[in-house]
């Protein structure tokens, strides 16, 4: 046998050797080129070995049928081979279909429940009933993704419930509504549909009733009218104790149930004692040239019916670039919308950090005065004192540190005609952290399911929580954009009249410009082979 065949086989051998091993999977490499890395698990997630003591084991209950047929299980299927590749045994993952193994009652019973998708085979549509959803089990206790079709918030999902189970700590948050007017179950449905899409439990809390010390997070939307010095203290208590907080406040009152009359609001306390630690809600409204499209109906002299659509100044979407990159709710801020929303003023005592997280854009401006909000009747006073109140606006802003008590040399409330006490202030306050956004509508229905506003909530839960280290991993996917993206007027002028040069003028161009080179290419050709003649 000569050198030359020996290298050859030897190669082969090897070759041989590396896909033997790429096909069992004990060897294995991907490259991901997609924008945000949407295949490839984040640095937190590969290294949740190190906080499991005792093995994982996650099920992706899918159908055959829906794998055939659909690119997405493959993917989904690919991403948690990776957490079980990177887990160093702690982590094992298994496929199942529930109808072939005849697990589609046990899998009911889990919350896995079947959906219905249209197929086509030969040409005729029918109805198929499959299951895509994942089961994890850390000892005696399980997790339930109900649903998964996508990879959009699954590694976010995975890593979050994986840490939840084996912290044996539950994802909670208590909710106070504190607008006397609004009820969870009415004005907030999109956000707990989506808290609880993301594995947490919501505990509704009344105002002025215990908060538990053990609670992870707690979210206080408005108040401003009706949080009395009772609820406030409870409050207080629940921070000065280590917890954290996020305060979603308006300080300007539009009745949007009757003639869109706006006036100031008669704070209560929530305003007060907000400010005393270190952010102030302004009694004032932000207008902006971001503004989100609002329609409207009015009647002519006739009796018909018109629509109007128009920009509407006091419904802000706050971009992506007014994020403060700073910080780790910032880095992955993708904007959201807010609706007759106050500015911020930040004033921290002297142990507490203050940021902001979001901003304004440079052209906006406010209303301190004569709060003109009705889109016909009011318009022309939009902006009156858009020369003089011009500028940056702070919007929302996180601070963190040891809070001074606003009750620390005040008595404890006492409640007429209740013989109730409130329990005494911690004797050590502990590290705190709180949010505030001049919006309470950042969280209600106003929204109308704009999911961006509901990320940035869930990621701020995360971040109170202290699991600032997965608060990136939200979305590994690219969101669809937005049709309205381009909010100021000049952007989006420049961007139409860029677009207009290349397809009027560059594309025409460059199509003449090849075809005189190829016709040029073409008689040159044609001269050099009658001069070789």
């Amino acid at each position: 046998m000569s050198k030359q065949e020996v290298r050859v086989i030897t190669a082969l051998s090897v070759l041989a050797l590396v896909l033997g091993l790429l096909l069992s999977r004990r060897l294995w490499f991907r490259i991901d080129l997609t924008k945000n890395h949407a295949y490839t698990i984040a640095e937190v997630s590969r290294k949740l070995y190190t906080e499991i003591p005792d093995q994982v084991r996650i099920t992706y209950y899918l159908s055959d049928k829906l794998a055939a047929i659909h690119p997405a299980p493959g993917e989904i299927e690919d991403l948690l081979r990776e957490y079980a590749a990177y887990s160093r045994g702690k982590i094992r993952v298994t496929r199942r279909d529930p109808t072939k193994t005849g697990l589609e009652q046990a899998v009911e019973q889990l919350g896995i429940q079947p959906q219905q998708i249209q197929t086509v085979e030969r040409d005729q549509a029918s109805v198929a009933t499959v299951y895509t959803g994942i089961a994890i089990e850390y000892l005696d206790q399980v997790e339930v993704l109900p649903v998964v079709f996508s990879l959009e918030t699954l590694e976010y999902d995975l890593t979050s419930r994986i840490r939840s189970l084996v912290r044996g700590v539950d994802r909670e948050i208590g909710v106070i509504v504190g607008d006397a007017y609004r009820q969870w179950a009415n004005d907030y449905q999109y956000l707990n549909q989506s808290l609880v899409q993301s594995g947490f439990r919501v505990q509704l809390i009344n105002g002025g009733d215990d908060i538990p010390d053990a609670l992870p997070v707690l979210f206080v939307l408005g108040g401003t009218e009706d949080l009395d010095e009772w609820a406030l203290y409870r409050i207080d208590r629940y921070m000065q104790g280590g917890g954290k907080v996020l305060f979603a406040l308006e300080s300007v009152f539009v009745d949007t149930q009757g003639n869109l009359n706006a006036r100031v609001m008669t704070d209560k306390g929530v305003l007060t004692m907000v400010s005393w630690y270190g952010a102030t809600v302004k009694p004032e409204m932000v207008l902006d040239r971001t503004a989100l499209p609002l329609q409207y109906q009015t009647q002519t002299p006739s009796g018909a019916i018109q629509l109007h659509l128009i920009r509407y100044p006091h419904w802000i979407g706050v971009l992506q670039e007014n994020g403060n990159k700073q910080h780790p709710l910032g880095a992955q801020f993708n904007g959201v919308d807010l609706f007759w929303p106050s500015p911020l003023e930040l004033n921290p005592p002297e142990q507490i950090r203050a940021e902001f997280l979001f901003t304004s854009s440079p052209e906006a401006w406010l209303q301190t005065k004569d709060f003109a909000v009705d889109p016909v009747a009011g318009a022309f006073l939009f902006e009156q004192e858009a020369t003089d109140t011009k500028g940056v606006k702070v919007l929302g802003a996180a601070l963190f540190g040891t809070f001074p008590s606003y009750f620390a040399n005040l008595p404890k409330p006492v409640r007429e005609g209740s013989a109730e006490a409130l329990p005494d202030m911690p004797s050590e306050p502990r590290e705190s952290r709180i949010i505030v956004i001049g919006d309470t509508d950042i969280a209600s229905n106003y929204t109308r399911g704009d999911q961006r506003n509901f990320d940035f909530l869930i990621q701020a839960a995360s971040w109170l929580g202290n699991d600032d280290d997965i608060i990136g991993i939200r979305n590994r996917e690219s969101l669809g954009g937005r049709l309205d993206k381009i909010l100021l007027e000049e952007k989006r002028i420049l961007a139409m009249v860029f677009a207009r040069i290349i397809n009027v003028v560059l594309v025409p161009l460059g199509v003449v410009v090849v075809g005189v080179c190829v016709a040029w290419k073409r008689r040159s050709r044609i001269r050099s082979l009658h001069n070789g003649i």
